[in-house]
């Protein structure tokens, strides 16, 4: 069991690193050439589109490291600081987000998708880093686990979204990635908190 939580985690690690530098392969290719459906906001917003393909995929590449347990027991300040990088990169990133979402001219479908994952995005984080400011760590664990099941969405977009093109076209397939790259993700959190939070509490001897 342990063996495969170990491959797990090593997937799920390299999974974030690896979009997040995919993500920046504007820098070589330039806007026009690698985000096509996106690349109309560069030049009618060009604040809000930079701040979220800019710093979004800093989101994803910190996240795996706020749920190293080892790292949060032996370097607590360490993990406190990348906390607060990835909730500043959240920040700028989910509001530029927000921005292109309202101002999408991909429909109401695909824009009302992401503009809700926005903000529950920068409201799910923003609850997360309230709760451990306030000492409540058990809540912020959890608002933490939900704000990282939407930065994956990151990942989940860019596997649904070949297969959704291939199926249902361009169109029809980015309408349905808009919701499906991170209702599921939540819908996993949540899980994952219910079952924890049945689990039997072990009295110490």
């Amino acid at each position: 069991m342990r063996v495969l939580d170990l491959l797990r985690g090593v997937f799920f690690w390299l999974l974030c690193v690896l979009i997040a530098l995919a993500s920046w392969r504007f820098l070589v290719l330039g806007v026009e050439v690698s985000m096509p459906f996106v690349a109309y906001h560069a030049g009618e917003r060009p604040w809000s589109f930079f701040a979220h393909i800019g710093l979004a995929p800093v989101a994803l590449a910190l996240m795996p490291f706020q749920f190293w347990k080892g790292l949060r027991q032996r370097r607590p300040i360490l993990h406190r600081w990348i906390g607060r990088s990835y909730g500043v990169a959240i920040l700028l990133s989910g509001c530029g987000a927000l921005m292109m979402a309202l101002n999408s001219t991909a429909g109401p479908v695909a824009a009302s998708g992401f503009a809700v994952l926005a903000l529950l995005w920068l409201g799910t984080t923003g609850l997360g880093i309230f709760a451990a400011i306030q000492g409540r760590y058990l809540d912020h664990q959890r608002w933490m686990l939900r704000s990282a099941a939407l930065t994956f969405a990151a990942v989940t977009l860019r596997v649904y979204l070949p297969f959704l093109f291939a199926t249902l076209g361009e169109e029809s397939g980015y309408s349905l990635v808009a919701w499906a790259c991170w209702v599921p993700n939540a819908l996993v959190a949540e899980w994952l908190i219910r079952r924890s939070a049945k689990k039997p509490v072990v009295q110490p001897a």
